[in-house]
């Protein structure tokens, strides 16, 4: 009898069936109603070329993801967006800051931060930062970084971030605020340097930005007095080449300072260090670029 159940109630599931192959009346049985098909799912990707009014965050989450225009209110800027490939782009999780892959990241967009503002960043009061996908992004296929720069307060003394609204785009490509250029430096008590706020070229300074030193990848980052003398030989040849003299004299005609950018950027691959010519007691009323032998005589004293 059990057995006859069943059988019936097999019966039955095929009836309906049959039964609900015929259309409902005044219907065409197209249940799509020749809608289109849904597409292929996509991976969050930023765009280039787009502000923010958020700080720098090393990490981007779809979530705060909320681009604004360049004209209102920003503190950031992306530069470009790059993609990790080969090895980079198969491993589980995101290239960490001091890592190969990183670093080669990090140089993409050095690279292409000059070409958008129109020089070195490192000449303008400018900060680069590389930003990965968030782990949830990352293991749902995205393989973007983001390069990312912030206007800051100033370079030598830990400045904060500047809001702007106007786009760093072409930025440096002539003499304006956002250039580096002669400070009034201070000394402490036991001569060592206190403070650099800027002064304008034509008023009374003694220190001058005199270019970037490109450090090499081999060398580390300075943490004893030992570690400071390859930067201060590179920045002392910088130096000879923006006043034009002699590599063999630069160091009779002035002293330099050295200022690579924090550990973490020395970290994430930023080898640029910022070189300032620098004459404890010198009252300079002009720029000293290509000024000779002239405008920076030997010093005797």
């Amino acid at each position: 009898m059990r057995r006859w159940t069943s059988a019936l109630a097999l019966a039955g599931a095929v009836l309906l069936g049959v039964a609900g192959c015929a259309p409902p009346g005044g219907t065409d049985g197209d249940l799509t109603n020749a809608w289109a098909p849904v597409g292929e799912p996509t991976v969050f990707t930023p765009a280039a070329e787009a502000c923010h009014s958020a700080d720098f965050s090393e990490t981007v989450y779809l979530s705060s993801y909320v681009p604004v225009e360049c004209t209102t209110n920003h503190r950031l800027e992306t530069v470009h967006v790059g993609t990790f490939a080969g090895a980079a782009g198969e491993a589980e999780k995101p290239p960490a800051p001091g890592s190969p892959q990183f670093t080669t990241a990090y140089a993409e967009c050095d690279s292409r931060a000059r070409g958008f503002l129109g020089a070195d960043w490192r000449t303008g009061r400018l900060w680069l930062g590389v930003a990965v996908p968030s782990p949830k992004g990352w293991t749902a296929g995205a393989r973007w970084f983001r390069c990312d720069m912030t206007e800051l307060s100033n370079v030598e003394e830990d400045g904060d971030a500047v809001s702007r609204t106007a786009s760093l785009k072409g930025a440096l490509r002539e003499a304006g605020p956002l250039r580096l250029g002669c400070y009034a430096t201070t000394l402490t008590r036991t001569e060592t340097i206190d403070r650099m706020p800027p002064a304008e070229c034509s008023a009374r300074h003694n220190t001058e930005f005199a270019g970037v030193f490109r450090a090499p990848a081999t060398l580390k980052y300075p943490t004893a007095e030992r570690d400071w003398q390859p930067f201060y030989d590179g920045c002392y040849t910088v130096a000879a080449r923006f006043v034009g003299v002699s590599q063999s004299t630069i160091r009779f005609r002035t002293g330099v300072v050295a200022l690579p950018g924090g550990r973490d950027d020395w970290t994430s691959g930023n080898r640029g260090v910022r070189c300032y010519l620098w004459v404890s007691d010198g009252k300079f009323t002009r720029s000293l670029k290509g000024a000779g032998a002239g405008g920076l005589p030997i010093r005797t004293g």
